[in-house]
């Protein structure tokens, strides 16, 4: 599946121009879903936490007992390499997966063998300054670890992921605040959710149900070193309808306002606006 356009794919020792085919109907990931990925960006130029993303894609592999076939550094270069065939101008999503080739103990265990690897880079623009989302509820949460693995960026989580977004689209919105096991709010169905009240940021704290994004944290470390009170804490949906500011954390767009929440207005303000000024000023210093 392309999502963007102009796709270059790094597979078995080169690069190859458009969409390539990588797997085969036997390998365990094609079978049994072992798959995992992870998303950088690489904008105006910059490559905003880079090594971050290409380390987490390793961790994830091993958290699905993949055995990852390059390190990260060897991963960064890669990318580097296919990065210098796109416009500087660019705006490019940088996609590394890794997915399971043998079949280890009753098909069901991956086998020790590396995992097969490649890289996928494709053009897709940044939101328009004014993009925003809506949120509802949905009833599918986010899983624990003892039933998924929710400590990786992996393929198969995906699904229920879109049963959040075909919920909430169905409703009339784009996408969902999602509770997490106990009924707290963890994330949204693709994204970190932050929300700001009086002056201050609130966002839930981690606790295993979703992954902790990398711009998450990279918009924390920004705001706390701008003078910002950041709470990491636990969270409900009438927190969120008191907010005065929410906004979605990711990698594909970093900053996306939320301008309503289940009939709860809310306008793209100050804060947002900064939070997205602090990223886009740390990615550009050179970092």
């Amino acid at each position: 599946m392309a999502t963007g356009s102009n796709i270059h794919t790094w597979y078995d020792g080169s690069w190859h121009k458009g969409d390539v085919p990588i797997m085969r109907a036997a390998d365990h990931g094609a079978w049994l879903g072992t798959t995992v990925f992870d998303g950088a960006r690489y904008v105006d130029g910059v490559a905003p936490d880079l090594e971050p993303h290409m380390a987490r894609v390793n961790r994830s592999a091993e958290a699905l007992m993949l055995t990852p076939s390059k390190t990260t550094a060897e991963i960064v270069e890669i990318v580097r390499e296919g990065l210098a065939l796109f416009p500087a101008d660019a705006a490019v999503y940088i996609r590394p997966m890794y997915w399971g080739i043998e079949g280890g103990h009753l098909g069901i265990l991956p086998g020790d063998a590396p995992a097969g690897f490649c890289v996928c880079l494709e053009e897709i623009p940044m939101a328009a300054p004014d993009a925003s989302a809506t949120l509802t509820t949905t009833r599918f949460r986010r899983p624990l670890l003892e039933n998924a693995v929710v400590n990786a960026k992996a393929g198969c989580l995906y699904p229920n992921n879109a049963r959040m977004l075909h919920e909430a689209m169905s409703k009339g919105y784009s996408n969902a605040l999602v509770a997490d096991a106990m009924g707290n709010v963890a994330e949204t169905a693709s994204a970190n959710i932050f929300m700001v009240k009086d002056g201050e940021v609130f966002t839930p704290i981690p606790n295993g149900t979703f992954l902790a994004g990398i711009t998450r944290a990279r918009h924390i470390s920004n705001l706390k070193a701008d003078g910002v009170t950041v709470h990491e804490t636990v969270l409900g949906f009438d927190d969120f309808r008191a907010a005065d500011e929410v906004f979605m954390s990711g990698n594909l767009m970093k900053v996306t306002p939320v301008t309503e929440f289940d009939g709860t207005p809310y306008q793209a303000g100050p804060m947002t606006r900064r939070v997205r000024e602090l990223y886009w000023d740390w990615a550009r210093s050179g970092q």
